[in-house]
C-alpha cells in the first residue's frame, strides 16, 4: 500500500507552489486538497497547523509538515529517489539556505509593499523590489540555474515569484523582463521543468485574483 501524502494548498499561494514543485521533481504521488485560505479554512488544515493556521501543509502517513522551505527540505530528505534538491556539500547547502531565507525574508517583504501601496510609496517599494531582483540576479551569474547546472534548491525558492510578476509590474507600472533579463531569462528556463509548469498558475489568473483581493482589502 502507497504511503498517503497530502498537500494542502491555496492555488494563488507562491508557497504552495514550493511544494508541489518538490513533490513533482521527486516524483511522489500526492493528494492536493485545495484550501480557501481566506475565508474558510477546514477543519484538517486548523488541525494540521493548529499554531500559524496557514498553508501549505504537507501530511505525510497522517503526520503534518508545515512552512514552505521545511517542506521542501522533507521531500528531500525522505524521498531520495531523483537528483537531490539541496547539495550534499555542507557549505553549498548552508549557502542554498541563505538565498532561500533571503528570497522569503527580503523580497517576500518587499513584493507585499508593491502591491498593497500605491503612489509615492509604491515608487519606493518598486525601487527596492528591482534592487533585490538584481541582487538574485548578481548571484545567478551566467549559470542556467542557481546551483550550476542542476534545478535545485535555490531554483525551488524564488521561482515561485514568477507568476506573480505579470501582477507586480502591472499595479507598479514597470518590466521585470527589462530590469533583469537574466533572472526572467532563467525563470523560462525553469519552466520548461514539468514540475514547475505544472505547479504555476497562468499569471493573467494570478492577477485577476489579486485585483479581486485588493478590492476585499
Amino acid at each position: 500500500m502507497a504511503e498517503e501524502v497530502i498537500l494542502l494548498d491555496f492555488w494563488p499561494s507562491p508557497f504552495g507552489m514550493r511544494a508541489m514543485i518538490a513533490l513533482r521533481e521527486k516524483g511522489v504521488d500526492f493528494d492536493l486538497r485545495k484550501e480557501d485560505a481566506l475565508s474558510n479554512k477546514s477543519p484538517l488544515l486548523l488541525e494540521m497547523n493548529p499554531v500559524h493556521m496557514k498553508i501549505p501543509v504537507l501530511i505525510h502517513i497522517g503526520k503534518p509538515v508545515c512552512e514552505s522551505l521545511v517542506i521542501v527540505q522533507y521531500i528531500d530528505k525522505t524521498w531520495g529517489h531523483g537528483s537531490p534538491l539541496l547539495p550534499s556539500n555542507p557549505h553549498e547547502r548552508a549557502h542554498a539556505r541563505f538565498w532561500a531565507g533571503y528570497v522569503d525574508k527580503k523580497v517576500g517583504q518587499v513584493v507585499r509593499a508593491v502591491w498593497t501601496s500605491t503612489g509615492e510609496a509604491q515608487e519606493a517599494a518598486k525601487k527596492e523590489y528591482i534592487e533585490c531582483l538584481k541582487v538574485l540576479e548578481g548571484e545567478l551569474g551566467d549559470k542556467a540555474y542557481f546551483g550550476g547546472e542542476r534545478f535545485g534548491y535555490m531554483d525551488v525558492s524564488p521561482i515561485l515569484f514568477y507568476s506573480w510578476f505579470y501582477a507586480f509590474e502591472a499595479s507598479a507600472d514597470f518590466s521585470t523582463e527589462e530590469e533583469c533579463p537574466k533572472l526572467v531569462g532563467w525563470a523560462k528556463c525553469c519552466m520548461q521543468r514539468k514540475s514547475v509548469a505544472k505547479s504555476l498558475p497562468d499569471h493573467h489568473k494570478v492577477y485577476d485574483f489579486k485585483l479581486e483581493l485588493k478590492k476585499k482589502l
